[in-house]
């Protein structure tokens, strides 16, 4: 069930960047614009809570794609139109400088981190997974028979790490990167692989999933996931106003106890 109680304490008051030129700070309430965003899988469940008290509170209709962060961008780039995209703030700004989103309009959302996870029930025979130091982790992930990362940025961070510590290539056999799109807990409910790593967010809420906890100490990473304007937003219009107040409503106090619900912070 999402949370729609989010909109009731004055959201629509929150601070934001100044809207562009003739945009005013007045709601958009009732005229039924509809809004269209896209974004990684790291940010689809809290989005889904985020967006359906927008909706309510607003009375505009938005339709957010969530699709693998690597199939985001490869969309963006390829012309399809979208009022706001939310992505890790790194693929934000290189759309941004290849002019594929409006120069300027990065609004960072949340922060991220990467979480470690197995399957949900007993592990098998001499693998006792412990991830409470850097070095318990260095020797879970030399134990485990095989381990899997995504895409995105989690995905890139962890392989950086296993170079650091000199393992990259004794796991590299053992290394399984889930599809985009696909979350690296469905690959631990089923058995196909035994240790994973992944955005908290994409992990705490699936079935068949215990995790661990977060990466410890210095290995810690926390992505931030931000927003974007499409380039054929205009400033000025109901719509560009309705998506201003959409991404101000996502930063404002009211929803960041939606966002720890989802195993993020504030940005």
């Amino acid at each position: 069930m999402h949370d729609t109680s989010l909109f009731k304490n004055g959201w629509m008051n929150h601070a934001a960047p100044a809207p562009g030129p003739g945009a005013t700070n007045a709601p958009a309430q009732g005229d039924g614009l509809h809004i269209s965003g896209l974004s990684s899988m790291a940010t689809r469940a809290v989005l889904a809570d985020l967006v359906a008290a927008y909706q309510l509170a607003s009375g505009h209709h938005v339709t957010m794609a969530s699709v693998g962060g690597v199939d985001a961008a490869k969309r963006v780039q390829a012309g399809e139109a979208f009022d706001v995209v939310l992505l890790a703030a790194d693929a934000i700004d290189k759309l941004m400088a290849a002019g594929h989103v409006q120069p300027g309009s990065r609004v960072d959302v949340v922060k991220s981190p990467v979480a470690v996870a197995v399957r949900a029930g007993d592990a098998r025979p001499g693998f006792s997974p412990d991830i409470s130091t850097e070095a318990a982790l260095k020797a879970t992930v030399l134990a485990a028979r095989s381990i899997s990362f995504s895409t995105g940025p989690s995905g890139v961070y962890l392989t950086q790490l296993f170079d650091r510590w000199g393992m990259a290539a004794t796991v590299a056999g053992r290394m399984v990167q889930a599809p985009p799109g696909v979350p690296v807990g469905s690959l631990l409910a089923s058995g196909e692989v035994e240790l994973g790593f992944q955005q908290l967010s994409e992990l705490m809420h699936l079935p068949g999933v215990q995790v661990l906890g977060l990466l410890p100490g210095d290995t810690a990473y926390i992505t931030t996931f931000s927003a974007a304007f499409g380039n054929g937003l205009v400033p000025g219009t109901p719509q560009h106003q309705a998506v201003f107040n959409m991404v101000a409503f996502f930063n404002s106090s009211q929803a960041a106890a939606t966002k720890r619900r989802h195993g993020m912070e504030p940005a």
